[in-house]
């Protein structure tokens, strides 16, 4: 959907140029609305077994100590089994095995077993319960401590890590929040980096499924950790400005071609950081309300008039406005082709509803406005006094 026209030379409005077919130029900027994209791929079979790989491989990482001491009690377990049968005691192999399992784990077995062996036997025995004494109590700890500790969610969290476009979030600040929340309901895969492992919103996006890394974002490995080599964007959104700064640098030094967006409270500095170091976006908060606070005072009239406001942003330095307004017996549009009041007040129209249809394009401007059709459009707000003038004003 068209917005405006800026030509490089001259001034020319977008009705004006489409009517008089006017060629886009070098250097000439077109502004264009879109519908935010859904993502609505599915994962393809290649993807879900990789997945499972990567998977398999984090779990040896954040789980090789629970691992290796299950392996040695797993040993001295068959270690055990086999020096029963093999000396000839007149058991099978499953009640050695059965004896051994409940001696190292204190739980009883077949005492039987060992009733009437020779010294070596008690011996082997006596050295076998406190071997595994040892060995089962540190299992059972490093087990305890991988479920109920952090390693458990650390290994849950890296195994959900996307690895191809995602979005890469750091920081949980109120507005890193905000953006994980509409990212994930646009269905993009997200992840989250945040140092501080009892902030509050830690929760709240685990609670969307987003895997979250504790880590400090400001160390390479760190970055390197979120599969930044395959990631769509990054977006550096900490409560401290400089640590922003150094997160934007380092992924633009790990990956030259990934979209970095920076956020900085300063709206000067962040105009020259942009320029600068060459990031996609250095977006300031107040820069961006201030235009929301202005559309909030001067939107009270269009409300009033019968209007209805879509949004609001800057274009060319230009508060923009786009709302609905129903067209009545007393409106100033009323009666008039919508190419010629375009071209006279400086708004681009979008569409037309009436009784029976959508109008847009060509037709949208061969349309003569009549009551109860209602006309969206996108305008400047130095031109919405063209609104509330007369109609005999208009005409003339």
């Amino acid at each position: 959907m068209l917005i405006y026209y800026l030509p490089l030379f001259g001034k020319m409005n977008l009705v004006s140029a489409v009517l008089a077919e006017q060629r886009l130029k070098l250097g000439d900027r077109l502004v264009i609305g879109t519908q935010p994209r859904i993502n609505h791929t599915r994962k393809s079979l290649g993807r879900k077994l990789f997945k499972i790989f990567t998977s398999i491989q984090q779990f040896q990482k954040h789980a090789s100590s629970v691992i290796v001491m299950a392996m040695a009690v797993i040993v001295i377990i068959l270690i055990a089994t086999f020096t029963y049968v093999s000396r000839k005691l007149n058991i099978s192999f499953v009640d050695a095995l059965y004896f051994a399992v409940g001696m190292i784990t204190g739980a009883g077995g077949n005492e039987k077993v060992v009733e009437n062996p020779p010294n070596s036997i008690k011996l082997f025995t006596v050295f076998m319960m406190l071997a595994e004494a040892v060995v089962f109590g540190i299992w059972y700890a490093t087990l305890t401590y991988f479920v109920l500790g952090t390693r458990l969610k650390q290994f849950w969290d890296a195994a959900r890590i996307p690895q191809f476009n995602h979005y890469i979030v750091c920081g949980l600040s109120g507005i890193g929040i905000r953006i994980i929340q509409q990212l994930h309901a646009s269905r993009h895969e997200v992840v989250v980096i945040e140092t501080d492992p009892n902030n509050r919103f830690v929760n709240t996006a685990r609670g969307m499924s987003i895997p979250v890394i504790i880590a400090d974002v400001s160390f390479r490995t760190t970055l390197q950790t979120s599969n930044i080599d395959t990631a769509a964007a990054v977006l550096a959104v900490t409560n401290n400005d400089a640590t922003n700064l150094e997160i934007a640098l380092k992924a633009k030094g790990l990956t030259p071609k990934i979209s970095v967006i920076v956020h900085y409270p300063d709206p000067d500095f962040a105009g020259m950081a942009q320029q600068v170091f060459d990031f996609e976006a250095v977006l300031s908060p107040a820069e961006l309300a201030a235009s929301a606070f202005a559309a909030a005072a001067l939107g009270g009239r269009i409300i009033g008039m019968g209007g209805r406001i879509i949004g609001n942003g800057i274009i060319a330095d230009n508060l923009w406005f786009a709302f609905a307004t129903l067209i009545t017996p007393n409106h100033p549009f009323c009666g008039q082709w919508v190419k010629d009041v375009a071209r006279y007040a400086d708004f681009v129209p979008l569409y037309v509803e009436t009784n029976h249809q959508t109008l847009h394009g060509w037709d949208l401007l061969d349309t003569n406005l009549s009551t109860d059709y209602i006309l969206y459009l996108t305008i400047p707000a130095n031109w919405l006094y063209q609104l509330w003038r007369e109609e005999q004003e208009m005409v003339s």
